[in-house]
């Protein structure tokens, strides 16, 4: 009896496990294909990466020879180095120093005039730099034989910069995008139905509530956004199309071909908006609990007491800000009962007080966690403003470029964050804001409100993320999620040939109708002229 027993155990346990194993479709390791943007894009970038080869993923990333943050050697992924012949951490940086002075000039149609095209320029040369980069891997046919022959099961691509999209058609593997940002903006107005009446577009400043006027001005920044995208950034990744895609292409509708959109937003922190199946919201993905930080970090903290840390970064881009404005804001860190973080390098402020810390590097997801922080001073990146979303701690923002007064907009539209442009920033205004954000209890309380919204999801967007990165290697692409509608003409996709077609038809009716009560009345009138004769 006991081995009878012992058996039909045996044989349930067996049952229940091939069930359990088949509810969870295996995905033998794959081997994957990167081509990332570099920056604050790899940031998170890499942290998907992580957690792609602890699940037994083979990955190579392509790298300039020239990057900034990744790194050749890594127990990750190998790489392959691209040579480029410009340094553009060097690029980049003397652009941001020149927009942070123009903005200190005060808010100007000139000014604007002048942000707007040392942007489009910046873009432009950056595009170009990676396009001719692009030209010299198509050109060098045993370095291409070496791409096809290595089996790739798919690119996982940051389509802020395209080539890894044009190489992915090239190889013909399937595409999934690490995305928020394309060649031209954000990301949903290439492949989303997005109505300008209720969609802000990037740059705006604009919430999904508009007036007329404020709709003008939303048409007006989309049109910036459409100059750029035909104008400067388009046609030179067109032209490679032409030459080494079969049937030729354009980078939108490249973009609109990609099987799955990981898309860095959630609609906890982004307006409402039209989407589509294969775009997957992975909005703070990279967020976790925070670590215990080092101990001479967590002294400093203590040491704050009941009155908390205040921490502030601006990111990776940006070192320090201009000197006036650095002293403008230790003056009044220093007069704070708080003890501050706040990584700066460079110059140190002369009014530097003797609470606050100043340091190359912060373990800043730790930091943010720690329920010793009461307020986060940022610049508004994507990265940083989602974790602060995930821990709950209100944001006083610094917008300086890019993305980050629409990220910051958003905190503010819900009652979590207070933005202070560069412009504005003095000892008088700073103090106002930082204490405002202290000591109205409202935007903790809207921020942890946020993040308790945040996190009430059936799945964690990590492994939504690796889920659909899975999904499209076991099922070679997701056709049947895309829309065909990127292969419409633009007349055909908004039913103007349609339209045009019901417009001549009943103009033909209505003329037809005319002409018969016209010829009817004629007769009508030749009779009784007869009849009178």
């Amino acid at each position: 009896m006991g081995t009878m027993l012992l058996h039909r155990v045996c044989g349930i346990f067996v049952v229940f496990s091939v069930c359990l194993i088949s509810f969870a479709p295996p995905c033998n390791g794959g081997n994957i294909l990167v081509f990332p943007v570099d920056g604050s894009h790899w940031i998170n970038m890499k942290i998907l990466l992580e957690e792609l080869h602890a699940r037994g993923h083979s990955i190579t990333v392509m790298r300039a020879s020239t990057s900034w943050y990744i790194a050749e050697k890594s127990p990750v992924y190998t790489s392959i180095t691209l040579e480029m012949k410009e340094d553009l951490e060097n690029f980049f940086d003397a652009y941001l120093q020149a927009h942070m002075k123009a903005q200190r000039e005060g808010a100007s149609a000139l000014t604007f005039f002048k942000l707007t095209k040392e942007f489009l320029s910046m873009i432009s040369q950056a595009h170009s730099i990676w396009t001719d980069t692009l030209v010299q891997i198509f050109e060098d046919k045993n370095f291409v034989k070496s791409l096809m022959n290595s089996k790739y099961d798919l690119v996982l691509t940051d389509p802020a910069i395209a080539p890894g999209v044009v190489l992915a058609k090239y190889l013909k593997l399937p595409t999934v995008l690490n995305v928020r940002w394309i060649t031209s903006g954000e990301g949903h107005f290439a492949i989303a139905p997005s109505p300008l009446s209720y969609i802000p577009a990037p740059g705006s400043g604009l919430t999904d509530k508009m007036n007329f006027l404020q709709r003008v001005k939303n048409m007006l920044f989309h049109s910036i956004i459409m100059f750029q995208q035909k104008i400067l950034v388009g046609p030179s990744y067109d032209a490679i199309c032409d030459k080494y895609i079969e049937g030729g292409c354009d980078i939108i509708s490249l973009l609109q071909e990609a099987d799955i959109w990981l898309f860095r937003s959630d609609f906890v922190f982004d307006f409402p908006r039209p989407t589509m199946p294969n775009v997957i919201y992975i909005g703070g993905f990279q967020c976790k609990p925070p670590q215990p930080l080092p101990a001479d970090l967590e002294e400093f903290v203590q040491s704050a007491g009941e009155h908390g840390v205040i921490i502030m970064t601006l990111g990776t881009l940006v070192n320090a800000l201009p000197s006036e404005v650095a002293d403008e804001i230790a003056s009044v860190f220093a007069k704070m009962p708080q003890k501050v973080i706040w990584r700066h390098i460079g110059e140190r402020p002369s009014t530097l007080g003797n609470n606050t810390l100043m340091v190359d590097w912060m373990p800043q997801k730790d930091l943010l966690g720690h329920p010793q922080t009461k307020v986060f001073v940022a610049h508004g990146g994507t990265n940083g403003v989602q974790e602060a979303i995930y821990h709950g701690v209100p944001v006083l923002g610094i917008p300086l470029f890019f993305d980050q007064y629409d990220n910051l907009l958003r905190l503010r539209e819900r009652g979590a964050g207070k933005i202070i442009e560069l412009a504005d920033i003095n000892g008088h205004s700073f103090e106002q804001g930082l204490k405002e954000v202290l000591h109205q209890d409202s935007y903790r309380q809207n921020m942890q409100r946020l993040s308790h919204l945040h996190r009430d999801q059936p799945m964690a967007p990590m492994d939504q993320a690796i889920f659909w990165v899975e999904y499209v290697m076991r099922h070679k692409g997701a056709p049947h999620l895309r829309t065909e509608a990127y292969k419409m003409p633009w007349y055909s996709y908004y039913c103007l040939d349609v339209l045009l077609l019901l417009l001549t038809a009943a103009t033909v009716l209505l003329l037809s109708t005319l002409a018969v009560f016209r010829f009817l009345c004629c007769r009508s009138r030749g009779k009784t002229k007869t009849k009178q004769h």
